[in-house]
C-alpha cells in the first residue's frame, strides 16, 4: 500500500509546487502550467494510485467504491503532507530569505539548485513512468507527457534557475554564453542527482519493473523452453 501513498505524495507535491511557483511569480501561463502539471502527474502515477492528488477526488472514489476505507485516510495524509512540503519549498525558492550568492537569474544559488533538482526529478520520474514502465506498453502519450513536464517546469521556475533540467542543455548554453561557466556545476549536480533519485523512486514504486526481478522471471521460462525443445527433438 505504501507505494500508492508515496505516489499520491509526489503527484500532489508537483501540483501544489507548480501552483505556488507560477502564482507567486505572477506568470500569465499559470493556469496552463497548473493544468499540465496535473495531467503529467496522472500520466505518471495513475497506474499506481489512480492519480487522485486531491482529497475530494479520493473521497469521491471511496463513495464510488473504487477506494477502500483503509486507504482513504492515508491518501488524505499523503496529499496534505505533499501540499505542505510543496508550499514551503515554493515560498523558499520564489521568496528566499537571502539573495546572495546569486545565479544567472539573480536568485540565490540554493534556490536555483533546488528548482533544478525538483523539476529534473519530476521530468525523470515522468519519463521513467510513461516511457519505460511495463504498465504502459506501446503507449502513444509519452511524448505529450514529457514535453508538457518541461513546459510546466519552465513556467514554474524558469525565472529562478533558467529552467534547464538537462546537463546537455546547460553545457550547450554555456558554450553559447547563455550561462556562466562558474555556475554550470549547479545544473550538473542538481540534474544528475535528481535523475539518480528518480530512478530509485521508480524502482521503489514499481518493484516488478526491476531488471533483476525481470531476469529472475525470464530465466526459468528459458530453462523450461530448453527442456521442452529437447524433449520434442528426442
Amino acid at each position: 500500500m505504501m507505494r500508492k501513498y508515496v505516489t499520491e505524495f509526489i503527484g500532489t507535491f508537483v501540483l501544489v509546487f507548480t501552483v505556488g511557483c507560477a502564482v507567486l511569480t505572477k506568470s500569465p501561463l499559470a493556469p496552463l502550467a497548473i493544468g499540465a502539471s496535473l495531467m503529467v502527474g496522472v500520466y505518471a502515477g495513475g497506474h499506481i494510485s489512480g492519480g487522485h492528488y486531491n482529497p475530494a477526488v479520493s473521497f469521491a472514489a471511496f463513495v464510488r467504491g473504487r477506494l477502500s476505507g483503509r486507504d482513504l485516510v492515508p491518501y488524505w495524509i499523503a496529499q496534505l503532507v505533499g501540499g505542505a512540503v510543496a508550499a514551503g519549498l515554493a515560498v523558499f525558492i520564489i521568496n528566499p530569505p537571502t539573495r546572495h550568492p546569486v545565479a544567472l537569474t539573480g536568485r540565490p544559488l540554493l534556490a536555483a539548485l533546488l528548482a533544478e533538482f525538483i523539476f529534473a526529478f519530476v521530468l525523470s520520474y515522468v519519463v521513467l513512468n510513461v516511457a519505460t514502465s511495463k504498465d504502459h506498453p506501446d503507449n502513444s502519450f509519452y511524448g505529450l507527457a514529457i514535453g508538457f513536464t518541461v513546459m510546466v517546469g519552465a513556467v514554474a521556475v524558469g525565472g529562478v534557475s533558467g529552467g534547464v533540467f538537462n546537463p546537455a542543455v546547460a553545457f550547450g548554453g554555456s558554450l553559447m554564453g547563455l550561462f556562466a561557466w562558474s555556475n554550470i556545476w549547479l545544473y550538473l549536480v542538481g540534474n544528475l542527482a535528481a535523475g539518480a533519485v528518480a530512478g530509485g523512486v521508480f524502482l521503489l514504486l514499481n518493484p516488478d519493473d526491476s531488471p533483476r526481478r525481470a531476469s529472475r522471471t525470464v530465466a526459468p521460462a528459458s530453462a523450461n523452453g530448453t527442456v521442452r525443445a529437447a524433449a520434442s527433438h528426442s
